[in-house]
């Protein structure tokens, strides 16, 4: 608590910024039900198709009559969850697989960074697109394969942390007094590595929800008539005069991303004890 008070403290307007829109977007998801004025999958009216914005709908609607503040809003959830997800599977098996790595040593260490070079080697989107094709266009799907493309970013962090670690007197006591292996990465060597990992984590949830969201509007991703970001974007794409109906999951998805990205620069810079004394 004391060091997140002192977080809150930093002088870095874009951290506070970043951290003001993604707690107002994880408010907006959780509360989605309370917050959205309309339905956004029952509340169909024809008539009331591609209404452009105003007092009864404020950001318009789109092709069908749905109200498009109220699916933007419902929209956060599967994105924002999406991007949580992916983070969260990719940092689990990135700890452990470069921890492994890094803590072994030699030939293990060898194959094994051998093995996430070849995963990186891969364009990432189209690794992507080709795992999530071949496993089906659904959410889970698109997560499995984002998952698969960003666990060796992780890998190869915690690979070079572990490295640099393991030699610390510290760990060399605790390998003395007869710890095991499992326990001295576990709680010795990994826990060194949460700071950067962190750093890492929030700047990748951006670029998680950015690929989800590209997924969803090559139709990789969610299926209608699910309210999804990108997937919106790809309907407002398709049609263009009605410029509102990409705009504003536009806009969503824009904000998100690059709030976490100010939270993750803030972090870093608060993390690092040379630039930690200047803010």
């Amino acid at each position: 608590m004391k060091e997140f008070k002192s977080l809150l403290k930093q002088k870095n307007f874009m951290f506070k910024l970043g951290l003001f829109i993604c707690a107002a977007w994880i408010v907006i998801a959780v509360f989605a039900p309370l917050i959205a004025p309309y339905d956004p999958i029952t509340d169909v009216d024809v008539f009331q198709r591609f209404q452009g914005p105003s007092g009864t709908h404020w950001f318009g609607t789109d092709s069908l009559g749905r109200d498009v503040l109220s699916r933007v809003i419902y929209g956060s959830r599967i994105s924002l969850t999406a991007g949580v997800v992916t983070v969260l599977i990719s940092l689990v098996v990135g700890l452990l697989f470069g921890g492994i790595a890094g803590y072994a040593g030699g030939a293990a260490d060898d194959i094994m960074m051998r093995f996430s070079e070849m995963v990186q080697a891969f364009p990432p989107l189209i690794l992507a697109m080709v795992i999530a094709s071949a496993l089906g266009p659904n959410i889970t799907n698109s997560v499995i394969a984002m998952a698969v493309i960003w666990w060796p970013n992780y890998a190869r962090l915690t690979r070079s942390i572990v490295l640099s670690v393991k030699e610390n007197d510290y760990v060399t006591a605790s390998r003395v007094i007869g710890a095991s292996r499992f326990r001295i990465l576990t709680r010795e060597i990994l826990p060194n590595s949460i700071g950067s990992m962190i750093v890492m984590c929030t700047l990748d949830l951006g670029n998680a929800i950015l690929m989800f969201s590209g997924l969803s509007f090559l139709g990789l991703g969610v299926r209608p008539p699910v309210a999804e970001w990108g997937a919106m974007v790809s309907d407002g794409v398709a049609n263009f005069n009605y410029w509102w109906n990409a705009t504003f999951p536009g806009l969503a998805i824009f904000s998100i991303a690059i709030g976490a990205n100010f939270v993750g620069d803030g972090l870093r810079d608060y993390l690092d004890p040379r630039i930690r004394k200047q803010v």
